[in-house]
């Protein structure tokens, strides 16, 4: 299951930690597993197939499909979140809305470009949830 696991993060460019985080399962927990000192309980596997949006029997045995989805993303989603990012990213990066910081130091450019990767990363997530969300007899199969 833990490699699996691996592989989903490095699939999505997430840390254990921040899986432990969002899902509220402890590092603790996730290092039990990964040395083979425990085997997940139930409730958090579903937790950790439902972050990643995969069967719990996909995190179990690598072999099942992933979770069908809301609808995949259209040419038109993939020009609008282009438009949004460019938008995004000149702002971002032209400082035209004030400079971009942390705790009152300037963040590198380098951070920056990070940080707008994750921002498309939740944009192209977030495209089909909200299609089905605000659209749902739309965007029926």
């Amino acid at each position: 299951m833990y490699e699996i696991f691996e592989q989903l993060l490095q699939k999505y460019g997430l840390s254990a930690y921040k899986v432990s985080k969002e899902t509220g399962i402890t590092q603790s927990t996730l290092s039990d597993w990964k040395r083979g000192r425990s085997t997940p309980k139930t409730e958090n596997m579903k937790k950790i197939a439902d972050y990643f949006g995969v069967t719990v029997d996909y995190l179990m045995t690598g072999k099942d499909n992933l979770k069908e989805k809301a609808p995949e993303l259209t040419a038109k989603d993939e020009r609008d979140i282009a438009k949004d990012m460019e938008n995004i990213r000149t702002k971002l990066l032209n400082g035209s809305d004030g400079p971009l910081s942390y705790d009152g130091e300037p963040i590198p450019k380098e951070d920056a470009e990070l940080l707008l990767g994750q921002i498309e990363l939740m944009m192209r997530r977030l495209k089909p949830i909200n299609k089905e969300k605000y659209n749902p007899n739309k965007n029926k199969k």
